[in-house]
């Protein structure tokens, strides 16, 4: 359930503000518009909101900042440290993950950002089927994440990272569970959503599922 990535979480806590901000040439497409991407997301919830793979905290300080009541849920002990000395005691921050999360009497918005892909597909079934049950009617899923139209461009996505150079890029599309938006659409349409898909660059898309 995306925990088999905790140790690359620790080595990455060090140095991943610095990737976000666009120091790393191999990930610099992968998080280009990344404010901005970070800002279309806190636009679209609302209410008491759960982040799954808050990292060091940038999105959750952004809800945070826009009045939203946050249950910050990481698995990393080493990306939560960076995220209590980003917060520190603003909201409280729980080992956890898309699964094992506080079971909280009302939650309105479930976001987050560049973590869904730690899922597989059959993973990422279980996941929206709980939140499901979750959400009441209004209740929103946010998540922005790479994922692609179909199979075809993310094999594409693969080879043009091979081809730049890129071989932690490569790397990481070939071995995390990196899904296409037509998946995504039929199991949420099956659990009572409706959603659109708003791209944010080369990799990136929001997706924003409402419960019906």
């Amino acid at each position: 359930m995306g925990r088999e990535f905790i140790e690359l979480f620790e080595e990455w806590s060090k140095s991943y503000d610095d990737t976000v901000d666009g120091h790393n040439l191999e990930y610099r497409e992968v998080f280009l518009n990344y404010e901005r991407i970070l800002d279309s997301v806190v636009s679209r919830v609302h209410g008491h909101a759960i982040e799954f793979g808050i990292g060091t905290g940038n999105l959750t300080e952004k809800l945070l900042n826009a009045g939203l009541t946050v249950t910050a849920v990481e698995p990393s002990p080493a990306m939560r440290e960076k995220a209590f000395e980003k917060l520190q005691h603003r909201t409280e921050i729980v080992d956890g993950d898309f699964f094992e999360f506080p079971k909280l009497l009302k939650v309105d918005s479930i976001v987050s950002t560049y973590a869904f892909h730690h899922l597989n597909d059959d993973e990422k079934t279980k996941a929206i089927a709980i939140y499901s049950q979750l959400l009441k009617t209004g209740g929103k899923i946010v998540f922005a994440d790479t994922m692609y139209l179909t199979k075809e461009h993310h094999k594409q996505a693969i080879l043009d990272a091979k081809s730049s150079g890129y071989h932690n890029l490569a790397n990481d599309l070939s071995t995390e569970y990196y899904t296409t938006i037509p998946f995504l659409e039929d199991i949420l349409r099956e659990n009572g959503f409706s959603v659109s898909f708003d791209k944010c660059n080369s990799f990136v898309w929001i997706m924003e599922a409402e419960k019906l």
